[in-house]
């Protein structure tokens, strides 16, 4: 088997059935290769969905949600590939974009995760590769003082012109909705760490991959459109405290004691900061009493993680 698509999904029905389209519409027939889809328990029909419309995927319905790592890995071991291609189900591929990461690949012997150039579904620029979390991109993200900073190398951004160059180039991680790893670098490194429920599985995993002496690249050539922010666009308070755990679970696991103390004292401020701009903005009419309630709720929750 040349390629394994891997999906792992949770109440995504229409997006995954278009990412589903995408995929099987655009791989070569000369590419030998099977797509694997994880259902997290989802209650919209989506196993039904993919039983019905997609007979050829392969399915592995849960009967609870295990989280994005675990789903990823559940479908890993069960596949043959000598590449994996972790997807997001709110993703479309486009024509020739499997095929030049694995080209890559394949003339790269040195890389061992490669990813594509993201695009929004108008077809504009995302940002899609990232440089490994620092101090400063913390802060940025609770205080973003100019939107040049937040589209800066600053923050963990590269420039805009290396993508445009349509070169490959090399990067910290690209952004976990869509990379491809070389089989040999996961039975080297080991599959996702399943301590990770959803958020920063790919930078740990990248950051493992990368201490084992393996190249990472981002390959503009490869186009795949992302359907970002659909799902995060209302405050979601269960989600915004999983990703402040997961990032203190990540910055445990790779950075010294001295880095995570200032990081602490940054997310302590900028959750104070942003408990009282909700507060400001439910005196005004603009946050109701629930969603002020949930927020503070998160924003407490956060304040006690270790």
């Amino acid at each position: 088997m040349d390629l394994s698509v891997v999906i792992v999904s949770y109440n995504t029905r229409e997006l995954l059935r278009g990412c589903l389209g995408s995929v099987l519409a655009v791989l070569d027939s000369r590419v030998k290769h099977e797509v694997i889809v994880v259902d997290n328990a989802s209650t919209d029909g989506s196993v039904a969905m993919i039983r019905d419309s997609f007979p050829q995927v392969c399915l592995l319905a849960n009967s609870q949600n295990r989280g994005f790592a675990a789903g990823n890995n559940q479908a890993i071991q069960q596949s043959s590939g000598q590449y994996v291609m972790l997807l997001n189900p709110d993703t479309l591929v486009l024509k020739g974009a499997l095929e030049s990461l694995m080209a890559l690949l394949e003339e790269r012997r040195d890389a061992g995760v490669v990813g594509p150039k993201l695009l929004f579904p108008d077809g504009s620029f995302q940002h899609s590769a990232f440089t490994f979390p620092t101090l400063v991109m913390i802060f940025l993200d609770f205080f973003p003082l100019h939107y040049r900073l937040l589209d800066s190398r600053i923050n963990g951004r590269y420039p805009r012109s290396l993508y445009e160059r349509a070169e490959p180039f090399p990067i910290d991680h690209p952004l976990g909705a869509a990379l491809m790893v070389r089989r040999a670098v996961i039975e080297e490194v080991g599959l996702l760490d399943e301590s990770f429920f959803m958020y920063c599985e790919e930078i740990d995993w990248c950051l493992r991959i990368k201490k084992a002496g393996w190249r990472i690249l981002c390959v503009p050539r490869a186009e795949i459109v992302h359907h970002v922010g659909q799902s995060t666009r209302l405050f979601r308070d269960e989600m915004y405290v999983e990703l402040h755990r997961s990032r203190y679970r990540l910055y445990h696991k790779h950075y010294g004691v001295g880095f995570r103390r200032v990081a602490r004292w940054l997310v302590a401020l900028g959750v104070w900061s942003q408990g009282l701009r909700a507060r400001w903005a439910a005196a005004r009419g603009h946050l109701d009493r629930r969603d002020l309630e949930l927020r503070m709720r998160a924003y407490r929750e956060v304040r006690s993680l270790s």
